[in-house]
């Protein structure tokens, strides 16, 4: 489903955009990418909408089949890229898990503000974006995804997240779409 409108209270969520991600080998270049995601959170700043930036240091307890990533990291591995120019009315969530509202207060920081909508963006396509948009929709909210503004380690993961599973969660498109209907809010 294409973008419509985005509600009076719409929220940016940031995924993952750190130094330590960003230098993964990804489906699509991660310069692009960083771009994108730097454009649409100014847009929200102009605006005056929410914007959440997530991070990632550490991940859930449990067993799995794959080897985890999570050894000896730099200690700036963490870090937002400088290029999302964080700003004190950011709020800043860090997670232990894929997505960002397991386990932190994002839902309730939402609540407070009124937001019913969110716009999500961020990498990797399949596991932080991904499991952020399926735990917004299932707690009620309207969820727009730019995908221009994602990427992820596997091409056909991506895809497979692009088309089959976020238009059942909600709308998508660009981020020039997301800026246009900021723009008409």
């Amino acid at each position: 489903m294409a973008m419509t409108t985005l509600d009076p209270r719409t929220a940016l969520i940031v995924i993952d955009i750190q130094k330590g991600i960003v230098q993964l080998p990804c489906a699509h270049p991660m310069a692009g990418v960083i771009d994108r995601v730097a454009e649409i959170t100014r847009a929200f700043r102009r605006h005056g909408a929410p914007v959440v930036l997530v991070n990632v240091a550490g991940g859930a307890p449990g067993r799995i089949e794959q080897a985890r990533r999570m050894g000896d990291l730099p200690a700036d591995w963490a870090e937002l890229v400088p290029e999302l120019d964080a700003q004190a009315g950011d709020h800043r969530v860090t997670k232990r898990t894929w997505g960002a509202f397991a386990h932190t207060d994002l839902h309730e920081h939402l609540q407070k503000l009124g937001v019913s909508q969110v716009v999500i963006v961020g990498v990797a396509t399949s596991i932080g974006v991904e499991s952020t948009a399926r735990h917004a929709y299932e707690l009620g909210y309207n969820v727009t995804l730019a995908t221009d503004a994602m990427t992820d380690m596997n091409a056909d993961a991506h895809a497979n997240s692009v088309t089959r599973i976020f238009p059942r969660l909600g709308e998508t498109g660009s981020v020039a779409d997301v800026i246009r209907l900021l723009a008409r809010a």
